[in-house]
């Protein structure tokens, strides 16, 4: 029986007294400008609401006016257009090459006043245990709490009926010694919705200031069954693409022509190629897609807008860049097991390009990887369609690959969402491969300075750590961590 796909999480999940409680969908964005970062995160689970919250790890105590809930529409928006793609390309009729020209394929709170009242003197004594903030926004009630000990964080969330995964205290520990805070929100049963029998929660957003850029991982093994899955888009301005500094970065190979069973197993064999990356080089964090959030090509789903910006957290940092145009998307990709050590700190590196271009009169494809001025780099996988109809002149003209004609349908392209739910060990790559499979090999990355800061507006915690830091004290990133997991 193959295991059950778990995507990691930058805190853990608890749920009520012997509830049987499992996440299917968690989403979390970072925005981070000089040292503010705005972090957004969407929770869908099964299971009763009772006693479910999450545990998050931050470095400061974050106030009610630092909260607020957000709509759930945006999030997918991100997932889907830097995910791996499918696409499709028609040998044109070799007597009338040039007829149809090959067209862009696009496709298109509540709160309530903090109470001071509560005393917490004896956790205080007896756990070493602060109640530093309590508030509610949503349907969620909200604790930040600080803590001496982690046996003694580990004792008062179980006493106050936060059933917390067996074996946490251990993870907490290595956070309180750097003096991190806790985000605890606990959802209240009678504000939840439900569809089709499923919770569904709104994205919670909040904000702080820390000089240090780095995404806690490991704290997410408290609820891993296995292997976990990583899938980390970063938007950043001034054609900026990030990688991670303190782990191997490959880039997964592009441009492969397939064969037609791929449209009906995208998710599956794009599982078994990555996989296959990996191989070669454990560890490794895959970068999958680095390209202006305005626009793409193909499109499997709508670009970002400036909105969408303001949603994630522009409002916040204050940015001048007004327009998704001004971002670059960049999707970076692990796949790890409890043996992770090191949390995840990113830099900025100069652009790439990669899985461009249609066919040569072969149907050859690039699956070349270049440093160029413009980051435009995606996985994409090609099915071909060699040309099937009678030649009907002297000189026919082969190997000129454009869209369909008019007897044919378009097919848009698809993209390889939902992975964590992708069966692995079920089919053999190479048959669903039409050529070979390069090798993963080792991005050789230069470091880039990042743009200068921008002063903010209404937050008296700017700083700056000097350009180029891992804090990344001069620009603005957006972290979209994506998490599936299943029984």
């Amino acid at each position: 029986m193959l295991a059950p796909a778990i995507l990691a999480f930058c805190g853990f999940y608890v749920g009520g007294a012997k509830a049987e409680m499992f996440n299917n969908a968690t989403e979390v964005v970072l925005m981070r400008h000089g040292t503010t970062t705005v972090l957004s995160m969407e929770n869908n689970y099964q299971g009763p609401p009772e006693g479910f919250a999450l545990v998050v790890p931050v470095p400061t105590v974050v106030k009610q006016d630092q909260v607020k809930t957000l709509p759930r529409d945006l999030f997918d928006k991100v997932d889907t257009l830097g995910a791996p793609r499918l696409v499709e390309y028609w040998e044109q009729d070799p007597c009338n090459p040039y007829v149809n020209e090959p067209e862009p394929m696009m496709a298109v709170t509540d709160a309530v006043e903090e109470d001071e009242s509560v005393s917490d003197s004896r956790d205080r004594t007896e756990y070493h245990v602060h109640v530093e903030a309590r508030f509610s926004v949503g349907e969620y009630n909200i604790e930040v709490l600080s803590a001496q000990q982690s046996t003694g964080l580990d004792a008062w969330l179980r006493d106050h009926h936060y059933q917390i995964p067996a074996g946490a205290e251990p993870l907490l520990r290595p956070y309180i010694e750097q003096g991190m805070k806790w985000f605890v929100a606990k959802v209240d049963p009678k504000k939840v919705h439900f569809d089709h029998g499923m919770a569904t929660l709104s994205p919670l957003r909040f904000h702080y200031d820390s000089p240090e850029f780095t995404l806690p991982i490991r704290l997410g093994l408290a609820n891993s069954k296995g292997t976990q899955d990583l899938i980390v888009n970063v938007l950043a301005p001034n054609n900026t693409r990030y990688e991670v500094a303190n782990y191997p970065n490959i880039t997964i190979p592009t441009n492969l022509p397939v064969t037609d069973e791929v449209r009906t197993r995208f998710g599956e064999f794009y599982a078994a190629l990555f996989d296959h990356a990996l191989a070669d080089h454990p560890n490794a964090v895959v970068t999958e897609y680095s390209w202006d959030a305005g626009s793409c090509d193909p499109c499997p789903g709508p670009t970002l807008d400036g909105n969408d910006l303001q949603t994630f957290g522009a409002d916040v940092i204050g940015s001048k860049y007004k327009d998704a145009g001004s971002y670059t998307l960049t999707r970076l990709h692990a796949r790890y097991g409890k043996d992770v050590k090191n949390d995840l700190v990113f830099r900025s590196v100069e652009p790439i390009a990669g899985g461009r271009g249609i066919p040569d009169e072969h149907g050859e494809m690039s699956d070349k990887v270049t440093h160029e001025g413009v980051n435009n780099f995606q996985g994409r996988y090609v099915i071909l369609h060699p040309w099937q109809g009678t030649l009907t002149c002297e000189a026919p003209k082969r190997g000129v690959w454009g869209g369909p004609n008019k007897s044919q349908q378009i097919a848009a392209p698809v993209a390889a969402t939902n992975l964590a739910f992708a069966p692995r060990g079920q089919v053999q790559l190479a048959s669903l491969l039409a050529k070979d499979v390069p090798s993963a090999g080792l991005m050789s990355s230069k470091g880039q300075t990042p743009p200068i800061a921008i002063e903010h507006k209404g937050c008296g915690c700017h700083t700056s750590d000097g350009a180029g830091s891992l804090a990344g004290a001069g620009f603005v990133a957006v972290v979209v961590l994506r998490r599936r997991r299943r029984r």
